[in-house]
C-alpha cells in the first residue's frame, strides 16, 4: 500500500464546557493545531502520485476560511476535541477524495489524536 500525508496549521480557541469546572480545559483556550490528512492507494496513477499533492488545496482553503481565528465552538457541532476534529477532517476529505485513509490533529506538540476507520 503506498501512502502520502500532508499537514496543514491554523490557529483558533475553544472551550469543553461540558468537562468538570475545575478541568484546565473547560476554561477558554487556545491551542496552534496541525492537522495532518493521510490517503492511501494499492496502486499510483498514471503520474506515480497516489494523489497530487496541489488536488489537496481545498483542504487549506477549507481550514483556512472555516477553522483559523475562530472560536471552534461555534464551528463545530459536537465538542471541539481532538478526537471529534479528526473525524470531521476525515469525512471532509473523504467526500472529496476517496483515497482518503485517515486524519490526525494535534493541539500540543506532545498530543495527537488520529481517526482511522
Amino acid at each position: 500500500m503506498f501512502r502520502i500525508r500532508k499537514e496543514f496549521h491554523f490557529s483558533a480557541s475553544h472551550q469543553l464546557s461540558h468537562l468538570r469546572e475545575d478541568h484546565q480545559c473547560a476554561r477558554l483556550h487556545g491551542h496552534n493545531y496541525i492537522v495532518v490528512v493521510e490517503l492511501a492507494a494499492a496502486t499510483l496513477d498514471e503520474n506515480g502520485f497516489v494523489r497530487d499533492y496541489h488536488d489537496l488545496k481545498p483542504l487549506k482553503a477549507y481550514i483556512d476560511d472555516t477553522f483559523d481565528h475562530r472560536h471552534l465552538n461555534d464551528v463545530m457541532e459536537v465538542p471541539s476535541t481532538a478526537e471529534n476534529m479528526a473525524k470531521h477532517f476525515y469525512d471532509w476529505c473523504k467526500a472529496r477524495w476517496p483515497e482518503t485513509s485517515a486524519a490526525l490533529v494535534s493541539e500540543t506538540p506532545k498530543t495527537w489524536a488520529e481517526y482511522r476507520p
